[in-house]
């Protein structure tokens, strides 16, 4: 029987009961955090860096024009916009405007938030443009007309909902949304997907699959390259899991390929990205392989293929990213990466891609799949962002088309990395990013450890001027639970193995102190969603290895979180705390692990911050968090932003003060001066 939640009141999003509530927590850390002209000038020094003109315009290539989203101080909510490679090219390109979402949003009386747009191929003269109301995962769609830059009248058009939609031709589009009673998985997402013809009633498609009540989601897409026109449905039976079909005019056809792997067509060939291992053809694969089979052949029965890619104990595979003609690995070796060209037709035999030089993180952002063009992003902790273009072809070389400024003045930082040892043995690697002879200062040690999200070295100019600029060390944690060291690092840490996630992020702060970088009373901590439920365990079972903790937009009621909006869709990594996991989940649901003052336990000055609009992650986890802890006489601070979804923030404005008050929070508790004492009653 579940246990009784007197905080369960909580959980009413918007209700006013709950929202004086948090309005009366946001008054009380805004006035401790934020009423001082060092959080006012730190605010104003990050958002210099958000709206930066000069920063990358990221772009996408549709057609002859590359596409962009933009944001700065005189456009919050941002303009979709786009230019030629050649204007790109150039300092300041001329563009051209689609969408101003400031402007649309007044319009309208609406708080609209960019969530994307997919533009028709072939032809590119129509797009399926998403808005949010306030940042949140649900989305209004709409149709827009390339042409006229106007709105479609008549056209595709979708109601507030977590939806899927993909175009199939310029007439019929794929649909999954709330049609009705039974339309949504338990996790919220579309259950049933239809085929809806331009010029009908929604509920005038015809249902083309349906999956179970308990799946997370079910999709449909249309594949239109020329030539190679196809069109899959898939069920995603939980986080890890997929049945795929292709669609014939017979009905559907199942891809026979293992429903943990991750399969994709390209023109000729089929990939399959194995997740564990798999016997085909009489040979065994390793999970965290990437196997090649010409699709039309595999279909008809032959189970011949070919590993184009094999990890090894330090090495992994990243990403893969197609091109017409050629596909681009991305691999991990000990969190390193490097780029790798491949050409089927010349065997599959690959080489290094050119002009990327010596650096530490390198990703494909956007390929192009009528083209060879690729553009390569370039950073490090330390190193600002170089935007790299290129044509793969038989150079297969790419060159800075972008650079963005540093953000902040890096001489005399070093970067090294290091191992600690975890409680089991396993070596866990972490970054350092510090000053000569920093000394005593403030340390930061961050992490996620879930859902093979791996970290890489970035250059972050919020990081950067918000924390080492002023002194502190930044450290990031490759713990097990993320995708560092290929799926088994992600496996042998899910559900009753959590435990792994957690004992290797201790072993990181053991391992900062015993190196001298980190004094506990120093060393501060900061998750956001798995990463905030990071945090959150570290908080009640190791609170005396830190100084201070940070918990964004995170999930920590672990008995609740599969009835609240996304959280089925997570039991796959966690548990389903209805059955007999609860006895190994009740170790990592913070909610359920406090003890009070009276009790002896002390916790470390926390801070906990989330999102109304967040419809991801239920902001009643850290409503609930914090009535508990202050409840029991533990001092806690709370800052909830009314609008901005899971990222918490909707505009570049919310985002510098989120980040302004989690780190002068932070900086409050660790420096010299502070003591590491909490100021809240």
């Amino acid at each position: 029987m579940e246990e009784h939640d007197e905080h369960e009141w909580l959980e009413d999003v918007t209700g006013e009961e709950a929202l004086t509530w948090v309005r009366a927590r946001n008054e009380e850390t805004v006035a401790e955090i934020a009423a001082t002209d060092e959080f006012t000038r730190l605010r104003d020094q990050l958002r210099e860096v958000l709206d930066a003109e000069d920063r990358i315009p990221y772009v996408r290539r549709r057609g002859e024009f590359l596409y962009n989203f933009w944001t700065d101080a005189a456009h919050p909510r941002g303009l979709w916009r786009r230019t030629t490679l050649d204007e790109y090219r150039r300092d300041r390109p001329q563009w051209t405007v689609l969408i101003d979402v400031d402007a649309l949003a007044e319009q309208e009386g609406e708080n609209w938030v960019w969530e994307g747009a997919q533009v028709l191929r072939p032809g590119h003269r129509l797009a399926l443009v998403e808005l949010s109301r306030g940042g949140a995962d649900a989305t209004v769609v709409r149709e827009f007309d390339l042409e006229t830059l106007t709105f479609t009248d008549g056209g595709f058009a979708l109601p507030e909902a977590k939806s899927s939609v993909g175009w199939i031709d310029a007439d019929r589009v794929y649909v999954g949304t709330d049609f009705g009673p039974g339309a949504l998985t338990t996790s919220g997402y579309p259950r049933i997907v239809k085929e809806w013809r331009r010029g009908t009633r929604l509920d005038e498609a015809v249902t083309v699959f349906e999956g179970k009540p308990d799946d997370v989601a079910v999709y449909g897409y249309h594949d239109p390259t020329p030539g190679y026109e196809r069109d899959f449905v898939a069920r995603s039976i939980d986080f890890y899991r997929t049945e795929k079909f292709l669609r014939t005019p017979d009905g559907l056809r199942r891809l026979e390929v293992p429903d943990d792997a991750e399969a994709g067509v390209h023109r000729d060939w089929l990939l399959v990205r194995l997740r564990t291992p798999w016997t085909i053809g009489g040979t065994t694969h390793a999970g965290g392989s990437l196997l090649a089979a010409r699709f039309d052949d595999f279909m008809a029965g032959e189970r011949s293929l070919l590993a184009v890619f094999e990890p090894d104990e330090r090495t992994s595979l990243e990403d893969y990213t197609w091109t017409r003609n050629r596909l681009l690995l991305n691999t991990l070796t000990d969190v390193r990466t490097a780029l790798w060209v491949l050409d089927p037709d010349d065997g599959w035999r690959g080489r290094p891609l050119g002009g990327i030089g010596a650096t530490v993180t390198a990703n494909v952002v956007a390929t192009d799949p009528d083209s060879d063009e690729v553009f390569v992003d370039v950073s490090g902790y330390a190193q600002p962002t170089a935007l790299r273009h290129g044509a793969l072809d038989g150079e297969s070389t790419v060159d800075t088309i972008k650079q963005a400024p540093a953000y902040f003045d890096a001489t005399g930082l070093d970067v090294t990395q290091h191992f600690a040892i975890s409680e089991d043995g396993t070596r866990v690697p972490y970054f350092v990013v510090a000053r000569r002879n920093s000394g005593t200062g403030p340390v930061l040690l961050t992490g996620y450890g879930g859902f093979e999200v791996s970290l890489t070295p970035r250059y972050s100019g919020v990081m950067g001027r918000g924390w080492l600029a002023r002194g502190g060390t930044y450290v990031v944690a490759n713990i097990r639970g993320g995708g560092e060291y290929g799926p088994e690092w992600h496996n042998g840490a899910i559900r009753e193995n959590r435990r792994h996630v957690y004992a290797d992020f201790a072993a990181v702060a053991r391992d900062l102190a015993a190196r001298g970088v980190a004094a506990p009373e120093r060393l501060g901590i900061e998750g956001g969603s798995n990463g905030g439920l990071l945090t959150g365990v570290m908080l009640t079972r190791y609170p005396e290895l830190f100084g201070a903790v940070v918990s964004q937009v995170p999930l920590l009621d672990m008995r609740r979180y599969h009835r609240l909006l996304a959280g089925a869709s997570w039991m796959a990594e966690y548990g389903d705390p209805d059955g007999e996991d609860w006895e190994f989940m009740r170790e990592f649901s913070p909610y359920h692990n406090l003890d009070s003052v009276q009790s002896g336990r002390t916790y470390p000055p926390t801070l906990f911050a989330t999102s109304t609009r967040d419809d991801r992650v239920h902001p009643g986890h850290a409503r609930k968090m914090v009535a508990r802890m202050r409840e029991l006489g533990h001092a806690v601070r709370y800052y909830e932003n009314i609008e901005g979804g899971h990222g918490a923030a909707a505009d570049n404005a919310q985002l510098a003060f989120k980040w302004a008050l989690v780190l002068e929070f932070l900086w409050q508790q660790l420096s010299d001066d502070s003591g590491g004492q909490s100021t809240v009653d």
